[in-house]
């Protein structure tokens, strides 16, 4: 996207504001994290929380995370919904989370699973930001295919990428949380950034309308340069960086390889019928 598209996304997510910020009453967004608080995702959830609650004093909302044993979430009945689940755990916890949460709408967000199976199962409301085993292995692929002995790791983020403000969000993240963020903590800060911003576009706080959003209208802004949308699968297009020893050494889509923006070139798009 070029500079001026920018701008003109940036002017718009300020008028948004303005127009919340006259006319909205404070608001108080309630959501679920299941997963380890002793883990680099849950430090991730914490800066998105921090973020969005800055994005909050203009719209008018207060976010808060209420973390819970995917046994009790899933037991949980006549309490009020909370408007997001976000979720670090397995496959099989997923797919029952998403089981309880769908006929209300609720969004289940995949913050750490890099199941296949799970984005052919396209289902309904969850929402995978970590990348595919798919997307990782398409990524890596290509990448050989310039540097044929190259022995290179894909990853969703890395502490050395500096592009398109990365090098804010890393620095912030550090500050904040006193380590680098990786591919985990950038997942969960992700999840936040998405949702506090679903609230401010789409006007709402209802599951179903914000779940819809951002399967339909959502172009996020993932420090990566391009604007991040889901497919059906519920898999969020993303750019995948290539690591070796360590190191940042490229990005994918592999310009040469294939088109640098076709985002689809990495992991499956389509459900298994």
């Amino acid at each position: 996207m070029s500079r001026a598209a920018w701008r003109l996304v940036l002017l718009s997510t300020i008028l948004t504001l303005a127009v919340w910020q006259t006319t909205g009453a404070a608001t108080a967004v309630q959501m679920a994290y299941v997963g380890a608080v002793d883990s680099t995702v849950w430090r991730g959830v914490a800066q998105g929380l921090r973020e969005a609650n800055i994005l909050g004093g203009y719209t008018g909302h207060t976010y808060h995370i209420q973390t819970m044993d995917p046994s009790a979430l899933l037991a949980a009945e006549g309490q009020p919904l909370p408007m997001a689940v976000l979720a670090a755990t397995d496959a099989e916890t997923l797919q029952r989370l998403s089981a309880k949460f769908a006929t209300a709408g609720v969004v289940v967000f995949n913050l750490t699973a890099d199941n296949d199976a799970l984005r052919e199962a396209c289902l309904p409301n969850v929402l995978h930001i970590a990348p595919s085993a798919h997307m990782k292995a398409d990524a890596v692929a290509q990448w050989q295919k310039k540097k044929p002995t190259a022995q290179v790791q894909a990853r969703a983020w890395h502490e050395e990428f500096t592009k398109f403000a990365a090098s804010e969000l890393n620095n912030r993240f550090r500050k904040a949380q006193g380590m680098p963020m990786d591919d985990a903590a950038w997942a969960g800060w992700a999840a936040l950034k998405m949702l506090s911003e679903a609230v401010a576009r789409a006007h709402t706080t209802e599951p179903a309308r914000i779940l819809a959003y951002l399967r339909t209208d959502l172009a996020f802004d993932g420090q990566k340069g391009v604007p991040h949308t889901f497919r059906d699968t519920g898999q969020l297009r993303q750019p995948i960086l290539l690591v070796e020893n360590g190191r940042l050494v490229g990005e994918a889509p592999v310009p040469g390889i294939v088109n640098p923006n076709d985002l689809d070139s990495l992991g499956g798009t389509s459900c298994k019928r």
